[in-house]
């Protein structure tokens, strides 16, 4: 089992999502963020101020899966938010312990569905 977490492009998660969908992983939970990377910000003049902006508006997504989806969840997040430009995003994989479905009780890969 591994959870998947990934920094994207917010106008990018719709096609992200398509693309999950077309890989049959249709569990995600989805987060705003900010933050910055190599991208370093930018600034703009507000009211004749010149200020910084060094946090970016992200989209973070988490997704757990069994080991047998992850190489199809990790190239459908790429397939989906890959415009070849700084700032596309990263993706960390994660080793999951333990999942629990509070419902049921079931744990371990059929608690992830």
């Amino acid at each position: 089992m591994k959870l998947i977490i990934a920094y994207i492009q917010p106008h990018m998660l719709n096609e992200v999502k398509q693309e999950l969908y077309k890989a049959e992983v249709y569990k995600i939970s989805v987060t705003n963020a900010m933050g910055c990377g190599q991208q370093k910000g930018y600034t703009e003049l507000y009211r004749g101020v010149e200020i910084e902006v060094n946090l970016l508006k992200k989209v973070r997504i988490e997704i757990a899966v069994n080991d047998s989806f992850v190489k199809p969840t990790v190239d459908a997040i790429i397939k989906g938010s890959r415009s070849g430009e700084i700032g596309d995003g990263k993706i960390f994989v994660l080793p999951i312990e333990e999942c629990i479905r509070i419902r049921t009780g079931e744990s371990g890969s059929i608690a992830i569905g």
